[in-house]
């Protein structure tokens, strides 16, 4: 994939059709924000986890992570009250079975999708469980 969701400066050709945003445009009218990415450093201060369990966690695909840009970081949107969001794992493991890369399914999961109207992360926080993953699906 050439877009790099931690860049901005990279183009990604699904969403370079896209409309500009003027620089002094207001951030309610702005276009969606890049995540913010956490290190496991972060993570360990931010989940109360030693180093080795976030690895785990990453491991066992309760955290979606790159390490595209350098040391592993994680997006912050797939934290809830300090924990992983419990729904990212199943949403994640639909999208690795059906071919998709580590970095591949990550994009999908924090970029906006036209099914679901949000990114899927959101659609997860909103309760859309189901949604997100009948949209998953139809992705391979």
């Amino acid at each position: 994939m050439t877009h790099d969701a931690a860049n901005p400066d990279t183009v990604n050709p699904d969403t370079a059709a896209q409309a500009p945003i003027a620089d002094d445009a207001p951030a309610a009218d702005a276009a969606p924000q890049q995540p913010e990415w956490l290190t496991v450093p972060d993570l360990v201060e931010i989940l109360d986890e030693p180093v080795g369990r976030i690895h785990r966690l990453i491991e066992e695909h309760r955290l979606p992570a790159t390490r595209r840009n350098g040391p592993v970081q994680v997006p912050s949107a797939v934290l809830r009250d300090g924990e992983p969001m419990s729904e990212i794992r199943g949403t994640l493991l639909v999208l690795l079975d059906l071919g998709f890369t580590e970095d591949e399914a990550l994009d999908w999961l924090i970029n906006d999708d036209d099914a679901l109207g949000t990114t899927p992360v959101d659609a997860l926080r909103q309760g859309r469980k189901a949604e997100v993953r009948r949209v998953a699906q139809m992705q391979g």
